[in-house]
């Protein structure tokens, strides 16, 4: 991503430097188990990666960021609330730490989590 500021020089944010950001607001957002690998290759992918930012998926065009998150969330929330409230803690965050529009932020609910009572 980059933002040109004239004749003093251009500023460049690397899209692992936005996922971290938007790793960090959803581990925020209550009902949130975690974040998930969106299918098996890119599973492995992360398990053999250094980069520990599985799950989010940060695509930048025309100065506009578009985030897809895939989540696990706690089952017995409400899952459209969960949701709703991941995309606005999101984008928030990433627009107050980049000055930079969010297009969209895309949540996949990839599977729900049974907590045990015992």
């Amino acid at each position: 991503m980059s933002d040109n500021t004239g004749a003093r020089g251009k500023i460049d944010v690397a899209q692992a430097a936005i996922a971290s950001i938007v790793s960090e607001a959803v581990q925020t957002c209550y009902g949130v188990v975690g974040t998930v690998p969106r299918n098996f290759a890119t599973g492995l992918a992360d398990i053999l990666s250094a980069d520990r930012k599985r799950g989010v998926e940060v695509i930048v065009k025309d100065g506009a960021i578009t985030v897809n998150l895939y989540v696990v969330v706690e089952y017995g929330t409400r899952i459209s609330s969960v949701a709703e409230s991941i995309k606005d803690v999101v984008k928030y965050q990433i627009e107050r730490a980049l000055e930079m529009p969010v297009a969209q932020v895309n949540v996949h609910i990839q599977a729900l989590r049974v907590s045990d009572f015992d």
